[in-house]
């Protein structure tokens, strides 16, 4: 536990700069027609990040990697790292080089509602010619981090993100003024931000011995089973990815506005799924990996058994929390300068649809993270497939009804199928034994998130009083409703029984 601790203390502050980077572009840019521009540029170089730096690379790796660890000490590990990084070099470079040349069928492809306004399609593909290299210093940082994790240092890894988000403030505040078109001062902090990352995980490497002298070794044996076990894990990685791709599509043909709207709201729910979710599934893949390449099942059931437990305690109140509270959160973040109040009440109905998916999508991070760590990447895909295939599917009817709303709602609904297919395939192969719903745990989690529902409920006020605040007023009763919530469900759990010691690995919660 003391490992997720470090990384969600990291992920947190990373989240909060992360926030305050988001105020100070809703303030400055809105929901405007650059504001839609920027957020496809930066999302498609973020989706093949997901890919390359926390996605089937990660899934792929790690395991492979702990187990040269187990077999052939630090000279092992050093030599996969050499022949992993100058391989993965060259692939982001082809990569990259293809997408800066092809920048605007890029957009025509991930946002071909813009072609009808030519002056929004230019300047997507403008700004992506800038925004795109950052997949290549994100990603090898990704490979550094992959190896402090390994070696149990999860800190600075979980830190790096911070850097990004310091140089897209420091680009919309300090760099747009100079810039043609101040948008442009966003792009250039991505790429600033990808390099920072990039200096600091490799100084992180630098300090545990590793003097890195990359090497392209794609004949390497090891190198060949990385690549293997990437090939279905892509297509996994890609399912997610493509979802995404599909949302911002079908924004993008919606009113001006629904790319942003979108982005808003997903970066709220995304807080306590990177905070809580994303630390979660990068502690327990290099354990579970190291358990079962030590053939230790027992040891392999239990942890996993332990992370779904905190996956319950900690993510059902945070969803019902963002589901009741999506109106307060996006007023007292964003509503400021060109953020309009409209603009949060559209992204708040987006926000909720989002928000009723947090509890599948933090489960489906440790799912997952249980097959790679056997290094069984089709099982997940084959899942993620059908996964894809029902949020296409209902991205096409929910659009009609609910707009850029049934966008997110089809998210959601895919990540509940995702899920539950997950699981019932660790049941099938006994790698879960479901100790969490016996003992008593969901029924008690349950019971407190009624009560806590129910207080955020009665102190809630109507949506014009937010709007007519000043940023203290919102930002005092805010702090009220969440510290009520927080203690409230606190306080119903140790009514019903539960005690912190009964989250600690290996106990029983009776």
């Amino acid at each position: 536990m003391r490992s997720t601790a470090v990384v969600s203390q990291m992920t947190l502050l990373s989240r909060v700069l992360g926030f305050v980077r988001d105020v100070v572009i809703a303030r400055s840019f809105g929901a405007s027609m650059a504001a839609d521009a920027f957020f496809v540029a930066f999302k498609i170089p973020n989706l093949f990040r997901r890919l390359f730096a926390e996605g089937a690379f990660s899934q792929a790796f790690v395991p492979v990697l702990a187990e040269n660890r187990s077999r052939g000490g630090d000279a092992a590990v050093r030599g996969l790292v050499d022949a992993v990084g100058g391989s993965l070099a060259i692939i982001l470079l082809a990569v990259v080089a293809t997408g800066v040349l092809a920048a605007p069928l890029l957009i025509w492809v991930f946002a071909p509602g813009f072609s009808a306004e030519t002056s929004k399609s230019e300047l997507a593909a403008a700004l992506l010619r800038v925004t795109f290299p950052y997949l290549l210093f994100v990603s090898l940082s990704g490979l550094a981090g992959a190896v402090a994790n390994v070696y149990g240092r999860f800190a600075l890894p979980a830190f790096s993100p911070v850097m990004l988000n310091l140089a897209l403030i420091a680009g919309a505040l300090w760099l747009a003024p100079y810039c043609a078109q101040p948008v442009f001062g966003l792009a250039i902090g991505v790429l600033l931000g990808g390099l920072c990352q990039l200096g600091l995980q490799y100084a992180a490497l630098t300090r545990l011995g590793f003097r890195v002298r990359p090497r392209v070794a794609f004949r390497d044996q090891e190198v060949k089973k990385i690549l293997r076990l990437m090939g279905p894990a892509l297509f996994g990685s890609s399912v997610p990815l493509f979802n995404m791709m599909l949302d911002t599509i079908l924004a993008s043909f919606l009113v001006t506005g629904s790319v942003s709207w979108l982005y808003y709201a997903d970066r709220l729910y995304e807080f306590p799924l990177g905070v809580f979710g994303a630390a979660l599934a990068t502690v327990i893949l290099p354990t579970l990996a190291a358990r079962h390449a030590a053939g230790d099942a027992t040891d392999y059931a239990r942890t996993l058994d332990w992370a779904l437990r905190w996956t319950v305690l900690v993510a059902t109140p945070a969803m019902l929390a963002l589901v009741v509270l999506a109106v307060p959160l996006l007023s007292a973040l964003f509503e400021y300068g060109r953020m309009s109040a409209h603009d949060v009440e559209m992204s708040a109905r987006a926000l909720v649809a989002y928000a009723l998916g947090l509890l599948p999508f933090v489960a489906i991070k440790v799912f997952a993270s249980a097959f790679y760590a056997r290094q069984d990447t089709a099982t997940p895909v084959r899942i993620g497939i059908i996964a894809m295939l029902a949020n296409s599917v209902l991205n096409l009817i929910l659009i009609f009804p609910f707009a850029h709303a049934g966008l997110a709602l089809a998210t959601t609904l895919a990540a509940y199928l995702n899920a539950g297919m997950l699981f019932f395939a660790l049941r099938r192969t006994g790698g879960y034994t479901a100790i969490a719903i016996r003992d008593g745990l969901v029924l008690r989690v349950v019971v407190a998130c009624v009560a806590m529902s129910l207080v955020l409920c009665w102190l809630a006020l109507p949506v014009a009083r937010w709007h007519a605040w000043t940023v203290g007023e919102r930002a005092w009763q805010l702090s009220v409703m969440v510290g009520a919530g927080v203690l409230i469900y606190f306080a119903v759990l140790a009514a019903c029984g539960w005690r912190p010691r009964h989250m600690a690995l290996g106990e029983r919660n009776v």
